[in-house]
């Protein structure tokens, strides 16, 4: 009897000993895995195949399974899911790395200095360019177009502020679209001096008039935008981005690329809210193919706090007489609702003032009351930015109306916005902690080019609420701040889900897509101080290396 048990024991682990273990595409091991997963949080190495994530496990377990001709020593290096950033502007980071940066600049001669030294524009037919900020210039006036045209008097110059809802143009830019009034207008302002005449600075809507003039950029420079903008991001461990308004040609041209090959990056293509596009994409329904997801209409419900175009309840603190403005008329965006729900597409509306917000919160609970008592997850609308939100109104979020936000903007604001807005206001300022706490989930992004495409600095500023070098050193509204995880989730698994791909990507777990990158410490446990100083090492897009930093060039 015992022989005869004996013999079975050997033979059980003779099969097992010879079963032919699973060939794969790669293995990685010798990491310190981050999954995401709730249910199995940490891992030691994975097998990937045909660009999905197979298993995880310690490096014997994945060994004992599998086989790979391409193995990935990690090198104990962390190892987390790849970063989706949930609410960005690519497109436009792709034109902007063609252009001159204004982001930095200390004053206007800084400004005119950058745009006259940059070749490029010495022959051009209209100059533009992005990322000047008057918050954070000596002297923080608006500067005026007798400015420009004292270097460029013939050729028209627009300038667009960081937040993209303001722009500094010259005389000749006035000219050409028609502009020579000032004084508010539906939308927006266009700034004049006491006798009534355009000072050269545009807030929001009449921004569009000149816009309109600068030329169409053609199909080669719409392609290496997206090219350069892709590289750039892969660098910064970014494997998917929500484009926050996009045309049709650029998001067709999107979908060829990918269709080829040539482009990888996983873009949820929010269709700008401008005829004929809307409807276009209202009547086909949404559109969802492996990188590309066109489910979203993008709202503007009004302006930026930095340019005070932001739709204020009171006036503003430094401005006793302004309010702001309201780009998108509420019953603009009530018939807009209606056609979006019947289309199964998601509406994503920018709110900034707590005028917006609470406009935009109403016209989204009555349009989905009765999902919102179903508790219906098939519906995901999103308040883009929900930066100003009075407390009594974060009970309306939920996993049903999302707040999608960019913890960078309160680091860069925090300097000046307390005068903007006054004490009272600032109670529903940048409110992470309280948002997070009534919707289950916070979908984090940049705003990039509006800020630095680093996610890492997203990472520093939802947890840590300092900027860069330390300051302020008791956090901005501390108690606002969110944890590591949160913050790794709101910039993963999250915004994965702020765009109905969950089930596909946002954390390392069999089935999803193999999308992770190396880092060169753990966001977990490192220093808090640290967290803005992570560095991405390497970025894999479905198991395919797409970005490392030993070879940046060879991608």
């Amino acid at each position: 009897m015992i022989i005869r048990v004996l013999g079975v024991c050997i033979v059980a682990i003779v099969v097992f000993g010879c079963q032919k273990k699973q060939e794969v595409d790669l293995i990685v091991f010798n990491a310190q895995v981050i999954t995401l997963d709730d249910n199995a949080p940490e891992a030691q190495a994975f097998a990937v195949d045909q660009g999905k994530l197979l298993y995880a496990g310690s490096d014997e377990q994945v060994f004992d399974r599998y086989e790979s001709k391409k193995n990935l020593d990690a090198q104990t290096k962390v190892i987390m899911p790849g970063i989706i950033d949930a609410h960005a502007h690519f497109y436009q980071l792709g034109l902007g790395l063609q252009e001159v940066d204004l982001r930095g600049t200390t004053s206007k001669e800084e400004v005119i200095k950058r745009i006259s030294d940059f070749v490029p524009y010495q022959n051009a037919e209209f100059i533009v360019a992005r990322g000047w900020d008057q918050n954070d210039w000596i002297d923080q006036s608006y500067p005026t177009k007798e400015d420009l045209d004292a270097v460029f008097p013939e050729v028209p110059v627009a300038l667009q502020r960081v937040d993209g809802h303001a722009l500094w143009v010259n005389s000749k830019a006035l000219s050409m679209a028609g502009i020579n009034r000032s004084g508010p207008v539906p939308g927006g302002m266009i700034m004049g001096d006491t006798g009534g005449n355009p000072t050269g600075i545009l807030v929001d809507a009449p921004c569009d008039r000149v816009l309109e003039l600068v030329p169409e950029p053609t199909i080669e420079i719409s392609t290496q935008a997206l090219i350069s903008a892709e590289q750039y991001c892969f660098s910064m461990g970014l494997t998917g981005v929500h484009d926050a308004g996009l045309r049709r040609p650029v998001i067709e041209l999107i979908d060829r690329l990918q269709e080829a090959g040539a482009f990888k990056m996983k873009i949820e293509a929010m269709v700008a809210n401008i005829e004929p596009d809307v409807s276009y994409y209202l009547d086909k329904g949404p559109l969802v193919k492996h990188r590309l997801r066109v489910g979203a209409i993008k709202v503007y419900a009004d302006g930026a706090l930095g340019s005070r175009g932001a739709a204020l309840r009171e006036p503003y603190s430094d401005a006793p007489e302004h309010f702001g403005a309201i780009i998108t008329p509420m019953d603009e965006l009530e018939a807009l609702a209606d056609r979006a729900l019947k289309a199964g597409f998601q509406v994503n509306t920018h709110a900034i003032g707590d005028s917006a917000n609470v406009s935009v919160l109403r016209v989204y609970q009555e349009a989905l009351a009765t999902h919102i008592r179903a508790q219906d997850e098939n519906v995901r609308w999103r308040i883009e930015h929900a930066q100003v939100v009075p407390p009594d109104y974060f009970e309306a979020f939920s996993k049903n109306i999302i707040p999608s936000v960019q913890p960078t903007h309160a680091t860069s604001d925090m300097y000046w916005v307390e005068e903007r807005l006054g004490e009272g206001r600032m109670k529903g300022a940048y409110a992470y902690n309280s948002l997070l706490a009534k919707a289950g989930i916070l979908a984090l992004g940049t705003d990039f080019p509006v800020e630095y495409v680093n996610p890492m600095l997203t990472l520093s500023s939802a947890v840590y609420r300092r900027d860069t070098a330390g300051y302020p050193e008791s956090g901005f509204y501390p108690d606002q701040g969110i944890t590591r995880e949160q913050a790794l989730k709101g910039m993963t698994l999250w915004a994965a889900y702020a765009n109905f791909s969950e089930n596909q990507r946002g954390s390392l777990q069999s089935g999803k897509d193999a999308d992770f990158i190396l880092l060169d410490r753990n966001p977990l446990t490192c220093p808090l101080e640290e967290l803005s100083e992570i560095k991405v090492l390497k970025t894999y897009i479905d198991g395919e290396s797409v970005y490392d930093s030993e070879r940046p060039f060879g991608l």
